[in-house]
């Protein structure tokens, strides 16, 4: 992972962590179900977005260049390896 990906990814993890301990604290204080339920999709919504940055760093990056270095068994690879990812994503 680029720096520039990794530094982005790094602060998106740490308002979720945030979010993680607020979510927490909604629990032990007997918050309401729906605000509870509204702040889990938040987060899901935040988690969504850093695979969605990390995705995009590896076709970026990864897979260019394995397709850029011409190595078709490679390219071949990684590939499968995304169609593979991306499927196990959309689950």
């Amino acid at each position: 992972m680029h720096d520039d990906t990794k530094a982005g990814v790094q602060a998106r993890l740490n308002r979720i962590a945030g979010q993680i301990s607020g979510l927490q604290r909604m629990v032990a204080g007997d918050r309401y179900c729906i605000d509870v339920l509204t702040q889990i999709a938040a987060v899901r919504a935040a988690l969504h977005k850093v695979e969605e940055q990390i995705l995009l760093d590896h076709v970026e990056h990864c897979v260019a260049d394995a397709f850029a270095s011409g190595g078709v068994a490679e390219q071949r690879r990684k590939v499968e390896e995304l169609v593979s990812t991306v499927g196990r994503m959309t689950r």
